[in-house]
């Protein structure tokens, strides 16, 4: 899977704010991290316990934010199924 690998980027404070779709139902799931590929991983793999049992999941959209309040911004502005 191709995503961006945003530890190249100097701002340790950049934040992703991102969008997964369950494949089963095809309903979204809206979520913000510092590190998009690792936790992508984890809902993936079962860790994360609000969408163990909706898996498998895509990734439909992501976006960069310089800090944890744009990206929660964004989250409460993203209609969730």
């Amino acid at each position: 899977m191709w995503i961006y690998n945003l530890a190249q980027n100097t701002n340790d404070s950049l934040i992703v704010s991102w969008k997964l779709q369950y494949v089963k139902d095809n309903k979204f799931y809206v979520g913000f991290t510092k590190d998009l590929k690792k936790r992508f991983d984890e809902h993936n793999k079962g860790i994360v316990s609000s969408t163990v049992f909706r898996r498998p999941l895509k990734l439909i959209y992501y976006e960069a934010c310089l800090n944890e309040t744009d990206a929660t911004g964004l989250k409460r502005m993203e209609p969730v199924d």
